[in-house]
């Protein structure tokens, strides 16, 4: 298997791991040394912009990110190439108490030759979505 096919395979089982809430197995996806940028750039959730770096930085970003709430990750569409594939996906995250955020995102993946990811970058709008939870807050 090639590794743009390792890439869209590892990156169809991130997603379901998200959703079934299963930290464990979702780690173990990721190389040693991967790097998660979800979003990419500066962000209050990444305020160096360089990302998550390294499996204890991954797990602290599923403790902050991932484990508050419920995600549905819908892949509308997925296009493998080289050692990557490119994902758009419409994601809903239903968090404690009740408030629905949604997005549409573009997130790509890059496994290495053992099918391991050594990154996933996540292209979304951080404004728009903070502005969504703000106005479900009042």
């Amino acid at each position: 298997m090639a590794n743009a096919e390792k890439a869209q395979a590892a990156s169809f089982k991130s997603g379901q791991l998200v959703m079934a809430k299963n930290k464990a197995e979702w780690l173990d996806l990721f190389a040693d040394d991967a790097v998660i940028c979800d979003p990419v750039g500066v962000s209050p959730l990444d305020p160096s912009g360089e990302g998550h770096r390294g499996k204890a930085a991954i797990s602290a970003f599923w403790d902050m990110v991932i484990a508050p709430g419920q995600i549905d990750f819908d892949i509308q569409s997925s296009h493998p190439a080289g050692d990557e594939c490119a994902n758009v996906v419409n994601l809903t995250n239903t968090m404690p108490g009740g408030v629905v955020i949604k997005t549409t995102m573009v997130a790509l993946y890059c496994a290495n030759d053992a099918g391991k990811l050594v990154s996933m970058r996540a292209y979304w709008d951080y404004n728009k979505v903070a502005d969504q939870l703000a106005a479900a807050l009042g």
